[in-house]
């Protein structure tokens, strides 16, 4: 049955005048006069309304209909201004990739800032290398993604964030510790904790002739390649976000090496207003602390 046809009757047998009635729902008099003849034929052709005199009046069927009717209408407006009361204060979620490194000191700030700006927010963070979230924001699984390479998939768009540098995290007692600055043959000498992905892929620097990496173990993410370092595992390069103090720690700059960090989504897809207002504040700040980014 359609529910505009029972809005529109529940209106006229409130006034009981079509005129009056038609200007109360911003119709004309014959589309509603053709509403209610399509209702009283869906009802088996049951006559809703009767004349008396100029006005009419509900027929006694149609004052048990119209019974009826206005409790469910009442009942349908009820559900519709839950629901969308429900909608307003719902939380969303934010669901977004960050590659190895990358979650902490300014993009760490901005979420806990947009969290404090509005209540409803959530974030859902995955952690991983740059190929692996890519496809995930192209299955929809992620919203967004901070990778630091781009590809020809027409399916993602990208927008450059920022190029950070890199350091060398070493065990406080490690010989190269008390260097100001380290070459990448320095660092490439040195047995390693790498992070689980294509370091080729990050610097392209390997090809160089820095030699053979000795990497003794990989882990997932930077805080369990600092965990090692400060147990004396080995070194590891880290960007320069990765930066905390520890006493069993030391950071020491390497030269020239930098990466490049991109926003990356999905083309032509609809971002709720509150997710797509992150992604612009994310990139508006990091491009303000790194205007050379273009």
């Amino acid at each position: 049955m359609n529910y505009k046809y029972l809005r529109y009757f529940s209106v006229l047998a409130q006034v009981e005048h079509y005129t009056l009635a038609a200007a109360r729902l911003g119709i004309s008099q014959p589309s509603l006069s053709a509403a209610i003849h399509h209702l009283e034929e869906e009802l088996g052709g049951v006559k809703l309304f009767e004349k008396a005199g100029r006005n009419i009046r509900l027929t006694e069927e149609g004052r048990y209909f119209r019974e009826k009717v206005d409790s469910a209408l009442h009942e349908l407006d009820n559900a519709s201004m839950t629901l969308r009361d429900s909608r307003v204060s719902a939380p969303v979620v934010i669901r977004m990739g960050v590659i190895s490194g990358t979650l902490g000191g300014t993009v760490a700030r901005e979420i806990a800032s947009y969290m404090d700006q509005n209540s409803r927010i959530r974030f859902h963070i995955v952690e991983s290398s740059s190929e692996d979230l890519m496809d995930m924001v192209r299955q929809e699984k992620l919203d967004m993604a901070i990778v630091d390479t781009t590809n020809r998939d027409r399916s993602l768009h990208f927008r450059k964030l920022c190029r950070r540098s890199f350091w060398a995290a070493l065990p406080r007692s490690h010989p190269l510790a008390k260097e100001v600055v380290l070459s990448p043959q320095q660092v490439n000498r040195e047995p390693q904790i790498s992070l689980h992905y294509d370091r080729e892929n990050l610097f392209g620097l390997w090809a160089s002739g820095t030699g053979e990496q000795q990497i003794l173990c990989s882990v997932d993410s930077a805080q369990s390649a600092l965990d090692l370092v400060a147990a004396g595992v080995g070194l590891c390069v880290l960007s320069e976000d990765c930066i905390q103090l520890n006493q069993n720690i030391t950071f020491v700059p390497v030269k020239n090496w930098h990466q490049a960090l991109y926003m990356c989504i999905l083309y032509d897809k609809w971002l709720e207003p509150p997710i797509w207002g992150f992604v612009e504040q994310l990139v508006k700040v990091l491009r303000a602390l790194y205007p050379d980014v273009t």
